[in-house]
């Protein structure tokens, strides 16, 4: 920590240091004074001077402007512009001179390749996405960050990008298949979306040998003149040793697993037992019976929760793990955090995002061990409304490692033994029980969406081959330990607005108008309405769930509802609110272990309860300055800018977690099938899509896909709208929810795709001639008349 930021520098101070130095008032003065012992221009400055000066500048003519001298100022100066260009706010031209990124014609944002060597560019601003063809792709990867000129609309309508400038790389390392034909070495990636072939020279190979797993690292990046070059730095196996599909997908994905040497030197005086300095100043619950209740295999224990009945309301809190108290900003742990933002669950492994150390041990909420906290407190009255609440930091001491089976086996069963067990907690846990009875009510009056969804496990043998697949199923204790986190959570993040602290909100936006519009024409054929027009609320979408619930086809109702919904991401802009939670509010709170925002939520209510200000000096007006005359403010760390940015990668960071976790997944599934080939199964359809149908076998758990080409001999139409497959001659209908016969025809592991066969005796039903209008067979073509030879009468 810097000097300036131990002596905590007042406005005041801030003020003066920017008159004596005679350089242009940095609006973010303060803000640099605490991170730096020599303050730098601020990013918001340096912005500044460029729209003011009208013409690009260069690096000569900042520091002309800012009056810079000696070494330390002019490096910062330049390390501060290279990190403007590396993140899209500034472009460099042809003369090193620096131009803004604002015009409207120029656009920054990620790239997402296609397979077929074509993409898109997503904007950092939102917006819809700019098409990318194969000549602008040839000097790009899977993930880059760019900035493109608009340079006009393809025939389809969509803006299309020419490339101006790569930001920055994402892609140093690739992982896939070593192949060497013909004195040609190539690595082709396993992640898909590297379109390209990395060429490796004949000396690079190292060991690695034809078929071979193997990481390659980029030495040149792709241009418009030649693909991308590497070399070998690991060979990681054979194509199918155990183990490697994790492997795999941890390199093909790019999530991080090796701790920096940085990070190990930040943990390595940590303490496995809370400090007695560190527990000053807060509020002791060690004697209160606070209770984890997580699942049995579980190893980080995040949340603790207590309930008692006040009268006629609850008090109910909840418990956090105080990460925020360990992991400092701007650290190297912080740092790594950041990058990884999310724990990452593969099948029987945990990529943590913080070192075991603090995610198992001190910050983990272990039963009988003293553990900090940051705690919600909330009164919640007898209609489930939460009437207030408020946040501290305390010190506790869980007195219970729970399962949720069990808490459900004393609960819901009335299990003799397992209450005798836990006899003093039991009071403890009736009431949070008659809390969640009150709180379910509540949820589902205010219409949040329940969709049935169903998950798996995968069991392993000795070999670490797949056992078994096996679903999972959820019963009241989880639902009470979700009420819960989902309340604490709401809590959290009206405190932040209450506040305006710049913070991350889980955003879910309602469902788009395109999607809305088919949505709409698939219930009217069925005979349904989704009541709200053209902005339907989650209270709508529910009351079709529940008019279908008792119905055969409900799957497929709840698949169309849920595939016309927006994904879930994390933003500094909080109105829009949780759609399919049906909440105005909605920030995540309580998981700071394994997910970078909920730390983020804590510092920002940290810097609340500490009296922090969330104001910068350039905002504060006279009056507000006079008053702060001789006091010290600690303007908040982040700014809404920050907020925005960090709200993009951990978005990011989730689905690229996702990616992984479904990559090895399925590489899983489809070596467990390699014996099946051949196999006969019954089967659900999941999915109905231009080429074929997705089919998820009964009781195994596996999906495939069956393509049109081998469903009975006829002309199948896609019908998009009502996510079915036409038999033009039979009249079959495929649709989601439709029981089918399969048989396993073919695993691919490269591709992780299983293909099956229906079998003749497949149950589609016949297209109903009141539903569908009858096949309209194809014109025949009329036989000419064979011409007569000349001379013919």
């Amino acid at each position: 920590m810097s000097p300036a930021m131990n002596r905590g520098v007042s406005v005041i101070e801030v003020i003066w240091m920017s008159i004596n130095k005679n350089t242009p008032r940095d609006p973010q003065a303060e803000r640099e004074a605490r991170h730096y012992d020599n303050p730098i221009a601020s990013r918001e400055l340096l912005l500044e001077l460029l729209e003011k000066h009208g013409a690009p500048l260069t690096y000569n003519g900042f520091v002309e402007i800012l009056k810079l001298t000696g070494d330390e100022p002019l490096e910062a100066l330049r390390r501060r512009l290279i990190a403007m260009v590396r993140d899209g706010q500034l472009v460099k031209n042809r003369r090193d001179g620096h131009v803004l990124v604002n015009d409207e014609d120029m656009v920054r944002g990620r790239v997402i390749a296609h397979p077929d060597s074509f993409g898109f560019l997503v904007p950092d601003d939102g917006g819809d996405d700019l098409f990318l063809g194969p000549k602008e792709m040839r000097s790009l990867l899977h993930g880059d960050r760019a900035v493109v000129r608009v340079a006009g609309f393809d025939r389809r309508g969509r803006r299309e990008g020419v490339l101006v400038e790569v930001l920055e790389r994402a892609n140093k390392e690739v992982v896939g298949r070593f192949y060497c034909e013909d004195g040609l070495s190539l690595v082709i990636a396993d992640n898909k979306r590297i379109h390209q072939e990395v060429f490796i020279p004949s000396d690079q190979r190292g060991e690695a040998q034809h078929g071979q797993i193997v990481m390659a690292t980029i030495v040149q990046q792709p241009n418009r003149r030649h693909q991308p070059i590497g070399h070998i730095t690991e060979v990681l196996g054979d194509h199918m040793m155990p183990g490697m599909e994790i492997e795999v997908a941890l390199n093909a994905h790019n999530i991080p697993v090796k701790w920096p040497d940085a990070v190990e030197a930040d943990i390595v005086g940590l303490s496995p037992e809370v400090l007695e300095t560190d527990k000053v100043g807060r509020e002791d619950l060690r004697n209160m019976p606070l209770v984890t209740i997580d699942g049995a295999d579980s190893q980080d224990f995040d949340d603790a929760v207590f309930c008692e009945q006040q009268g006629k309301n609850w008090r109910l809190l909840v418990a956090i793990a105080d990460v925020s108290h360990y992991v400092k900003i701007g650290e190297p742990l912080d740092d790594e955090a950041q990058l990884r933002a999310t724990s990452v669950y593969f099948p029987g492994r945990v990529v943590p995002m913080l070192p075991e150390v603090l995610s198992n041990g001190l910050c983990s909420l272990n039963p009988h061990v003293d553990r900090l906290c940051m705690v919600a407190e909330m009164i919640i009255d007898s209609s489930g409304k939460m009437i207030r609440s408020r946040f501290f930091e305390g010190l506790m001491r869980s007195h219970a490692r729970l399962t949720y089976n069990d808490v459900a086996a004393m609960l819901v069963d009335k299990d003799p033994a397992l209450r005798q067990q836990n006899q003093v907690l039991i009071p403890h846990l009736e009431r949070l029980y008659d809390l969640y009875r009150v709180l379910l009510k509540r949820r589902q009056k205010r219409g949040a969406i329940d969709f049935d969804s169903r998950e798996t496990v995968i069991r392993f043998d000795a070999n670490k081959k797949i056992e078994a697949i096996v679903p999972v199923g959820r019963n009241d204790a989880h639902r009470l330990i979700e009420e819960c986190m989902i309340l604490a959570n709401v809590a959290a993040a009206e405190y932040l607005q209450n506040k305006k602290v710049p913070g991350l909100f889980r955003v879910h936006g309602g469902p788009k108008k395109a999607k809305l519009e088919d949505l709409h024409t698939f219930l009217k054929e069925h005979g349904l309405r989704l009541n709200g027009g053209d902005s339907p609320s989650a209270e709508d979408y529910a009351e079709v769930l529940r008019s279908v619930a008792e119905r055969p086809d409900a799957r497929l109702f709840q698949t169309v509802l849920l595939r016309s919904l927006s994904q879930a991401v994390y933003s500094p802009d909080g109105s829009q609110g949780h759609f399919g939670l049906s909440l105005d509010s909605y920030a995540h709170f309580t998981s700071p272990i394994r997910r970078y925002p909920d730390l983020l939520v804590h510092r920002a209510i940290r810097h609340i309860i500490h009296g922090g200000d969330q104001r910068t000096v350039a905002s504060l007006p006279k009056k507000a300055l006079l008053a702060l005359r001789g006091k010290r403010v600690r303007a908040y760390d982040y700014s809404a800018d920050q907020m925005v940015r960090l709200g993009e990668q951990c978005s990011m960071a989730e689905r690229r977690a996702d990616d992984a976790t479904r990559d090895a997944t399925d590489w899983l599934k489809c070596e467990y099938m390699l014996d099946r080939v051949g196999e006969e199964f019954p089967g659900i359809i999941t999915t109905v899509t231009s080429f074929g149908l997705f089919v998820e076998l009964n009781d195994v758990y596996v999906e495939g896909l069956v393509h049109v080409t081998s469903l009975s001999k006829d002309y199948y139409k896609f019908d998009p709208k009502g996510h079915r497959m036409i038999g033009e001659r039979s009249g079959k209908i495929y649709r989601i929810g439709d029981a089918i016969k399969v048989k396993v025809a073919r695993v691919s592991l490269d591709d992780r795709k299983i293909d099956f066969e229906p079998l003749a005796d497949d149950t589609a039903e016949a297209k109903p001639k009141s539903e569908f209008e009858r096949p309209t067979r194809r014109p025949r073509r009329r036989k000419r008349p064979a011409r007569k030879p000349s001379g013919a009468s």
